[in-house]
């Protein structure tokens, strides 16, 4: 499984969202800058957010996009399941999927582990540790 740049770009745009929250919105265009990512593809992503009320926006001079909740209300897997869709490793787990051989097949443990695992990890960490982890990486090469 590989998580494709819409589903990494997200995850960016909204640490990027949570760093520079000030209560002001905040213009794409800033976004596009500090992450060096073009303004389409991050218009195109915003508008996937915006759609799942991850981040909330205002049309105009003034206007812009900031987050909808608390950094520490999001998971990173929130967020990369509504720019992704399923992260599971095969289709077979999704519930949406009829599979003739689940009854006799092996391998479905080794799916499910897997599964499992990337839930874990990807459920269980916050946009609020991203935060953390980056002003700690900010902090530590600062003194370099």
């Amino acid at each position: 499984m590989k998580i494709s740049t819409k589903g990494r770009y997200a995850l960016r745009l909204m640490l990027d969202l949570a760093l520079n929250n000030t209560g002001e919105y905040i213009k794409i265009k800033n976004i596009s800058e500090r992450q060096e990512i073009s303004e389409k593809y991050l218009e195109q992503i915003v508008t996937i957010l915006s759609r799942g009320n991850y981040v909330k926006s205002v049309r105009g001079a003034q206007g812009g996009y900031k987050l909808a909740r608390n950094p520490k209300d999001y998971t990173v897997g929130e967020i990369l399941r509504l720019t992704e869709g399923s992260l599971s490793p095969v289709s077979c787990l999704d519930d949406e999927t009829e599979c003739s051989k689940i009854d006799d097949c092996v391998t479905i443990e080794i799916w499910k582990r897997m599964d499992k695992a990337i839930s874990g990890v990807v459920d269980n960490i916050t946009l609020s540790d991203l935060v953390e982890w980056q002003m700690e990486k900010v902090n530590n090469n600062f003194y370099i």
